[in-house]
């Protein structure tokens, strides 16, 4: 396995710092003026005669996030509005990256998730204004069935403030080894007195999709003159089409085949009979090949409406009443149109020509007759809705005592009424050919003409719409004692209840394999032929083919080289659903994916702040301790029965946080603390899936422990001059339990006691219940692991080029961070089978936790002259794995990214601004591995160029 040395990593940091140190002499000594968080985003009068200049606009806004980071006793990064609203940012996500450590996910194009300090997604707690919640939307396989918040939900327009707390506080919400993000909407007590308004009208158009589409966004605030009452609303609705192009490998896997080269490698043709070993056939058997390789595309259509709302009464300074609701509604559909061959639980059949071996056990190029040739159309269609109503009083009760109540509700429900999928084969095609040697870019040709529907029968018919829905009950109450001017307590409690609830169903249906007019239908648990005089003409695997059951479909740019078949028949959605009924039928349950998580909280902490000077050097901290106890309940499939099962735990989680001040102008912090994540919701219920498919099965565990770790800082920031800063931050996390997946092989399916129903009546295993009493099952779950070490190095730099110098090169300034980082973790892994057909072996592999990246670069540099504006960002993430893979292959993730995004902006008059902007200039391929060490190709993908232009308007 591939490791971080200290050397790289030390030389990386030092290559970052001494570019930075250099960027900072060329343009030598500075100043420039502070300003107020809360107004960061409003235009500020012009200075008078004899007065500083007083920034406004972007670049307030950059000063203001670094008075939030420079005041804070803990570690904490920010962006404020006027950064967020003129960036091309889709979504939050994208918004966020320019906050060092953050790296983001992109699902279709578009950011979703992030990783901070190199631990992902599910490791970072999420508040909207104050209140814990989880955002879930779709991926590319199903809805979030994580703890991972998905940002993607929200347009950036309608926040304030993006947050994140890198350190952890008593006084902070537990459940974070990452980070603590704060979103936070509007504030109208903080704006200007009267009515206010500000409106966004843009187009957005991707150069794939080639499709223009409206990004609009409206706020309007009123505050009376005496600041006592105040109201804000926003609103932000976007429709976008994207298109993904590239090609899919579906992982790669061991078999033995039918024949080799003219070696027949069984007893008897295509089925039954006893393996024969020989050279070429065992050669063929233990290597790796592709198990579907396909060209496509998928389509991307999204819409996204959002609201925000907020009222505040102050009757006197000692009492602040705040009410603020959120609304988000998120639909989206993806199309997919696929044409590949399907070799997964079909080798048996197939004969292999010329076959072609790498260096890493890859039959890289081969010729495959008697293949199943398959061509895919897919349909999901997905919304999501989000909802959030919180309550804040904020109550001085004398000069030195005060309280904050809060409380609230939220719900993310992701639904899936459709997600279809029809399927054309072509069984015994000639021919075949694909090319891995670039894997990359493989060459993939058909043998046999896949634009003639007589080669095809309509062969499976599948739709498993599903439902996530997340709820958050929330009270809260924060107290503060002002013991004396140096030294303040903090205590509060706090009861939280979450709710995460799962549900699947299936429509799938394949058609019998007995030349008959008949389907197969699952009822009670028993597969059946039922005749059906629907379907017309003769069966003999499949439906005949017509025109009308059919559409063409002609491949684009998706990177592929010359001579790649890039057309085909794929089904026609609408006439072949109608055409066997599909949505008449009345949805099965799919039982182990019908789960669910409950979890009470009550939890409360103590806290100390203080401040003072010791040797003549002045400082701030905070130390405390939280107490939080979970009561779990998880319902789920227990051998084929519903369970319902309850634990508790609880934790003791002490943390202090130290500021030192040695000069104005330098802060040196150092912060411990004890902290936890709870396990991943999907992994916490009884049950789970089956899949026929693959011959797994895969169930839950809801006796997972924590993630627990004890995180360390130190930190060193040199505000050189006013709006400037260089930052050097190092952090370790020792973990002292995770979880990691744990799998056996050799099982038959009666030995999970599962029912035959819980299988897709359309899988290889249903269809084939011998396959059921085959010891070829593999059973996985999620277990507790061992513990790991995450250690890192965080570099930043904001640099205001005004600060050093006079005329055009004032108006420019440059951002920066890097983050490296060196982990270390085992898991335990099903690795290659050694004998032909025989079981995947166990062991253990020593790599990087989980979606951590190795390195991590953002940078942006921007121009600002007060009517011209333009700035251009560049982000690097380094390649990553996501933990165990399937089938042999070792931990499996992406390939290093690396994208530009850039905007102009033009201030016609002080109320009209004009704007043009691109996101994902270099048009970057994302590339997914499937074996970490062996480099086989998963998929590799590209989006297009998403380019935005329009105009801001303000009164």
């Amino acid at each position: 396995m591939i490791k971080s040395g200290s050397r790289e990593f030390s030389k990386n940091a030092t290559k970052f710092l001494s570019a930075v140190s250099l960027s900072v002499l060329a343009v030598g000594t500075a100043h420039a003026q502070d300003a107020a968080a809360d107004n960061a985003a409003a235009e500020t009068a012009p200075a008078e005669e004899g007065d500083a200049i007083v920034v406004t606009g972007f670049r307030a806004s950059l000063e203001a996030a670094l008075n939030l980071k420079r005041d804070s006793v803990a570690a904490v990064d920010a962006i404020v509005a006027e950064d967020i609203a003129k960036f091309p940012d889709q979504n939050l996500a994208e918004s966020l990256q320019r906050i060092p450590g953050i790296s983001i996910s992109r699902d279709g194009g578009e950011g979703r998730s992030i990783t901070v300090r190199g631990l992902s997604s599910q490791f970072t707690r999420v508040r909207v204004n104050g209140m814990e919640t989880i955002a879930t939307s779709t991926d590319g396989a199903s809805a979030n069935r994580d703890r991972a918040f998905d940002f993607n939900v929200f347009a950036s327009e309608l926040f304030s403030s993006l947050v994140v707390r890198k350190t952890a506080e008593a006084s902070l919400d537990e459940g974070s080894l990452g980070a603590v993000v704060d979103l936070n909407t509007g504030n109208p007590l903080a704006g200007r007195a009267g009515l206010n308004g500000a409106l966004s009208v843009v187009g957005s158009y991707n150069d794939l999709a080639k499709d223009l589409g409206p990004r609009l966004a409206g706020l309007l605030s009123w505050r009376n003159d005496a600041g006592t009452l105040g109201a804000s609303i926003s609103a932000a609705y976007s429709k976008t089409s994207t298109l993904e192009l590239g090609n899919n490998s579906v992982r790669w896997a061991q078999a033995r085949f039918d024949g080799v080269d003219a070696t027949n490698c069984f007893t008897t043709a295509n089925s039954g009979g006893t393996y024969v070993s020989s050279t070429a056939c065992d050669r063929a058997a233990t290597a790796f090949h592709p198990r579907i390789p396909r060209y496509g595309e998928v389509a991307h259509d999204r819409e996204r409406l959002g609201l925000t709302g907020s009222v505040q009464y102050s009757p006197s300074d000692a009492t602040k009443l705040s009410i603020d609701a959120l609304f988000s509604k998120y639909d989206a559909s993806r199309e997919e149109q696929w044409g590949e061959v399907l070799l997964r639980s079909n080798e048996r059949s197939i004969n292999v020509v010329n076959p072609i071996y790498d260096a890493n056990n890859n039959m890289i190029s081969a010729t495959l007759n008697d293949a199943w040739v398959r061509t895919e159309h897919y349909l999901r269609e997905s919304q999501t809705k989000f909802y959030q109503v919180g309550g804040t009083w904020d109550q001085d009760v004398t000069d030195n005592l005060r309280f904050t109540a809060l409380g609230g509700v939220s719900k993310s429900n992701a639904d899936i009424p459709v997600e279809t999928t029809i399927i054309f084969d072509d069984r015994d095609a000639q021919g075949y050919s694909y090319d891995y040697t670039d894997m990359a870019r493989p060459k993939l040709t058909f043998g046999t003409s896949v634009m003639d529907p007589a080669n095809f029968q309509l062969a499976e018919i599948r739709d498993r719409p599903s439902n996530v829905t997340n709820r958050f009950k929330t009270a809260q109450l924060r107290t503060e004692w002002d013991v004396n001017e140096n030294i303040t307590l903090k205590a509060g409690a706090v009861w939280r209840r979450f709710n995460f609830d799962a549900e699947a169903y299936t429509r799938d249906t394949a058609v019998c394999g007995n030349g008959g007019t008949s389907r197969v239908t699952s009822t009670a648990g028993t597969i059946t032929c039922s005749a059906s005089s629907l379907f017309g003409p003769t069966a003999v695997y499949g439906f005949a083919v017509t025109p009308a059951l059919s559409q063409s479909f002609s491949l684009g740019n998706a990177g592929q080289p010359a001579g790649n078949t890039n057309g085909w028949l794929v089904p026609n959605l609408d006439a072949a659903a109608a055409f066997t009924g599909l949505y008449s039928l009345t949805p099965a349950n799919d039982a182990g994916n019908i789960r669910g998580v409950q979890e009470t909280t009550k939890g409360a902490y103590l806290q100390a702040d203080a401040k003072g000077d010791v040797l003549g050097i002045e400082y701030a901290l905070n130390a405390g301790i939280r107490y939080a106890k979970t009561d779990q309940s998880s319902y789920g499939l227990v051998s084929g029965v519903a369970a319902t099962v309850t634990r508790s735990y609880d934790d003791w989680l002490p943390s202090a946080n130290l500021a030192l001040y040695p000069t104005e102008s330098t802060i040196v912090r150092v912060a411990v603390a004890d902290v936890m994540t709870r396990p991943t919701l999907g992994s916490l219920t009884p049950g789970g899936s089956a899949d026929g498919f693959n011959y797994r099965v895969t169930s839950g565990n809801p006796f997972l422990n924590p993630y627990r770790a004890r995180n360390y800082d130190l930190s060193l920031e040199w505000y050189f001059a006013p709006q400037a800063v260089l930052s050097l931050a190092l952090f370790q996390k020792d973990v002292g339990t995770f979880t990691q997946s744990a799998s056996i092989t050799g099982a038959t399916f009666a030995q999970t006691g599962l029912p035959a129903s819980v299988l897709s009546p359309a899988s290889p295993a249903a269809l084939n219940p011998a396959q059921q009493a085959e010891p070829r099952w593999t059973l996985a779950t999620t277990v507790n692991g061992s513990g790991a070490k995450l250690k890192g190095i965080e570099l930043a730099a904001q640099i205001p080029f005004s600060a050093f110098t006079d005329g055009m090169l004032s108006n420019f300034g440059v951002l920066a961070n890097a983050t490296f980082i060196d982990s270390n973790a085992s898991f335990n892994v099903q690795g290659p089978a050694i004998a032909p057909g025989g079981a995947l072996q166990n062991a253990v592999v020593s790599n990087t936790l989980g979606n951590v990246t190795k390195k991590a670069f953002n940078g942006t540099l921007y121009y600002d002259d007060g009517k011209f504006s333009a700035r251009g960002m560049l982000s690097y993430r380094g390649r990553y794995h996501e933990g165990a893979s399937g089938t042999g292959n070792i931990l499996e993730g992406y390939g290093a990214t690396t994208n530009f995004d850039a905007s102009v902006r033009y201030k016609l008059t002080e109320w009209m601004e004009v704007s043009l902007e691109g996101n994902n200039l270099l048009d970057t391929y994302r590339y997914r591995f499937t074996d970490f060490d062996a480099d086989r190709n998963y998929e590799n993908n590209h989006f297009g160029r998403t380019i935005l232009f329009g105009a801001r308007f303000k009164m």
